[in-house]
C-alpha cells in the first residue's frame, strides 16, 4: 500500500507540472496585468502571443502547449480585458507595442522574439516587428488584420458608430478608432522582408459562411492589392478554419509558430 500510494503521489505530481499554469496577475508599468509565461531555459527565442480585438489569452491555450518543448512562451491579456486593469494611455498601436515590449523586458523575457498576431493582434505585432526589426525572429500572422483594410473612424457609417458605443467597452472602442492610424504607422517603417514570416488565411469553403460587413472595411481593389504586396516573401496558408483559428485549428498555428522557430536566424 505505501508502496502504491507512493507511485500515486509521483504520477499526481507529474500531471500536475504537466498542467498549464494558471493566469498570473502582477503589476506592470503600476497597473495589473494578467499574463501566462512558460519558461524554457533551453530555448533560443520567445513566443509572444498578441490577442484580437475582444478575445483573451484563453484562446491561446493548446497552441501552447504545443510550443511550449520549444520555446518559451508568453501571453497577456491587453489592459482594459478580462483581469488586466483598463489604462488610461492612448489604445494605438504605438502606446500598446511599448507597453507590450517594457512587459517583456520588466519579466526579464529578452529577444529574439517569434510574434505572433491574432486578427488586430496580427496588425500591432506588424508595428512591433519593423519598430524593432533586431529584436524580432520572425512573425506569424493568425487571420491578421492589415493596413488600410479598416477604414478611418469618421468614416465608419453612422449605424457601425452607433453599434460600437452599445455593444463594446470603453478599451475596444479606442482601440478599433486607432486601427486606421496604426496601420498607417505600419506602412511608414522599412519592410522586413528578411523576416521569416506566415499568414495563416481563414477561407471557409463552407456554403452556408456568410461574409459579415459591417461598414468599416475597405474592400476595393487598391487596399486588396496594398495587401497581398505586403510581404513578398512570406509563406500563406489558406485553411478551411474560423477567424479564431488558434481555437479551431491549433494544431495548424502551432506548426506554423514551430516552422519559423526552426528557420535559420537572420
Amino acid at each position: 500500500m505505501r508502496a502504491g500510494a507512493t507511485a500515486l503521489l509521483c504520477l499526481l505530481a507529474g500531471l500536475a507540472a504537466a498542467a498549464a499554469p494558471r493566469p498570473a496577475l502582477e503589476l506592470v508599468g503600476g497597473r495589473q496585468l494578467e499574463s501566462v509565461t512558460v519558461r524554457n531555459p533551453q530555448a533560443k527565442a520567445v513566443v509572444v502571443f498578441e490577442n484580437g480585438s475582444r478575445a483573451t489569452l484563453d484562446g491561446w491555450g493548446k497552441v501552447m502547449d504545443a510550443v511550449s518543448p520549444s520555446a518559451t512562451v508568453f501571453a497577456y491579456n491587453r489592459p482594459g480585458y478580462a483581469n488586466s486593469a483598463a489604462a488610461s494611455t492612448p489604445r494605438d498601436g504605438a502606446t500598446i507595442v511599448e507597453e507590450l515590449r517594457a512587459t517583456l523586458k520588466q519579466k526579464g523575457l529578452a529577444p529574439p522574439y517569434v510574434l505572433v498576431g491574432h486578427s488586430l493582434g496580427g496588425l500591432y505585432m506588424q508595428l512591433f516587428a519593423r519598430r524593432y526589426p533586431n529584436e524580432v525572429r520572425g512573425l506569424v500572422l493568425v487571420d491578421a488584420l492589415y493596413p488600410r483594410v479598416v477604414k478611418k473612424p469618421e468614416d465608419f457609417p453612422w449605424t457601425t458608430r452607433v453599434a460600437k458605443r452599445l455593444f463594446f467597452s470603453k478599451t475596444v472602442q479606442q482601440e478599433i478608432d486607432a486601427i486606421h492610424h496604426t496601420g498607417e504607422a505600419v506602412l511608414a517603417l522599412p519592410a522586413i522582408d528578411d523576416k521569416p514570416i506566415i499568414r495563416l488565411v481563414n477561407q471557409p469553403t463552407s456554403a452556408t459562411a456568410i461574409a459579415v460587413d459591417f461598414g468599416a472595411f475597405n474592400f476595393d481593389p487598391q487596399t486588396r492589392a496594398l495587401v497581398r504586396g505586403l510581404y513578398p516573401k512570406a509563406k500563406t496558408i489558406v485553411a478551411d478554419s474560423s477567424h479564431q483559428m488558434q481555437s479551431t485549428s491549433p494544431e495548424l498555428v502551432a506548426g506554423a509558430i514551430r516552422e519559423v522557430l526552426a528557420a535559420p536566424a537572420q
